[in-house]
């Protein structure tokens, strides 16, 4: 499977700029062959606005917002994960959405592990660990950012069959190990491949560090080339290696959950 992962940067607010910029990353990325779009955290609207801007912008799933995307996908015809404020009732979600090639919502995910008072006084936690969906054959999972640094939650994805763990980030300096150390380690002791997709910029006092990569499930990392045209690392996923780690090393069935 073919993926692209968009490092964009930062243009806080600028949703109808994020949506023009997305039409053409997307057009790129399938002209480069790409099945898959990932795009970084709140992609749509920007990270660290702070909760009034955020609920102001702050969209249901049915909003101007996600049709857009879904017509971008299926112009472009390219399956696409993108982040919003999802509204739903009077709670506001760090959330993120998978949309498929012909425009269909397939999956929609809200960030269940809420990272300090910059997420809490933002967002509402979501309730739900492990959603999928299917893309050209391959069981998509989708998680946020901090989810990321709680092994269980990954842990899980692999036990319920996902292959491709997408992760739209905003990870901010002085982090730079949770990419560098961290995602390519959940990589490897969950033997699946993680798409890390994070801004550059900034927003308020937050500086992103960048850092997109894909991990593989042998642990190796496909950095993103700092001169990559519009910021898209373009990659291959060799899915059989994830049966070939798993009977070199077979963690998930050598696990004793009855320990744990």
């Amino acid at each position: 499977m073919r993926i692209a992962c968009w490092q964009a940067t930062t243009h806080p607010s600028d949703v109808a700029g994020a949506l023009a910029r997305l039409r053409e990353r997307a057009k790129r990325a399938a002209e480069a062959g790409a099945r898959l779009l990932v795009t970084p955290e709140m992609s749509l609207s920007g990270y660290n606005l702070g909760g009034r801007r955020l609920r102001e912008l702050a969209e249901p799933e049915s909003g101007p917002m996600c049709r857009e995307v879904a017509r971008i996908a299926a112009e472009a015809g390219v399956a696409i994960v993108h982040g919003w404020p999802e509204l739903a009732g009077e709670s506001v979600y760090n959330s993120v959405r998978l949309v498929g090639a012909d425009g269909t919502g397939l999956a929609t995910y809200r960030k269940t592990h809420l990272f300090g008072d910059l997420d809490r006084s933002s967002f509402s936690a979501g309730d739900t660990g492990v959603v999928q969906a299917v893309v050209d054959g391959t069981t998509i999972g989708l998680i946020i950012c901090y989810d990321v640094e709680f092994p269980e939650l990954v842990r899980a994805h692999a036990l319920r069959g996902t292959e491709l763990l997408v992760v739209p980030t905003a990870l901010m300096a002085p982090w730079h190990f949770v990419a560098e150390t961290v995602v390519p380690a959940r990589a490897f002791e969950s033997q699946l491949f993680i798409a890390y997709t994070n801004w550059t910029g900034g927003e308020r006092h937050l500086k992103y560090c960048g850092l997109t990569r894909v991990a593989g499930p042998d642990g190796r990392v496909v950095p993103i080339d700092a001169e990559a045209p519009d910021g898209l690392l373009v990659t291959d996923l060799d899915l059989s290696l994830i049966a070939e780690v798993r009977a070199e090393t077979p963690y998930l069935s050598d696990r004793r959950p009855e320990l744990y």
